[in-house]
């Protein structure tokens, strides 16, 4: 078991930004924060994936962070599940995470300006988040680096 799938399972993500694998390949997340947008509720948040991130570096240098869920809804097709939330601490950070249909991590995205995320509706291949702030959040889950 590696890194990523040991700390999911054991109900915590490490506290970087940074899309993460469980076989421990992970790449840099670029999201600005919802107070850019702030107080005009229903915007757009930037999501962009960047270049490879070392897990053993990024856990060993930012530590873990616990995993607080606020939802976890199937996919519309039933291959799997979207589950979304934040951290035990921070106001301010928000995780995304897709997993199997036997509930296993595929990815789980952290995002320390994105706040955390309380539901997700689905628009075909897109499914659409929605943070505590109103501000939205939409992934086309075909994309290679999100399927």
């Amino acid at each position: 078991m590696g890194t990523v799938e040991g700390l999911w399972r054991a109900g915590t993500m490490p506290h970087h930004d940074g899309l993460y694998r469980p076989d421990d390949t992970a790449s840099v997340l670029q999201v600005d924060g919802p107070g850019a947008y702030h107080p005009d509720a229903g915007q757009p948040i930037p999501f962009r994936i960047g270049a490879p991130l070392d897990v053993t570096l990024a856990v060993g240098r930012h530590g873990i962070e616990g995993v607080a869920t606020n939802f976890e809804t199937a996919l519309p097709n039933r291959s799997g599940w979207m589950s979304g939330g934040g951290a035990d601490g921070m106001g301010n950070i928000g995780y995304l995470a897709r997993l199997d249909a036997d509930r296993s991590l595929r990815w789980v995205a952290v995002m320390h300006l994105s706040n955390p995320f309380v539901g997700v509706r689905y628009e075909g291949t897109n499914a659409v988040f929605t943070n505590d702030w109103g501000n939205l959040l939409r992934l086309d889950l075909t994309s290679p680096a999100l399927a």
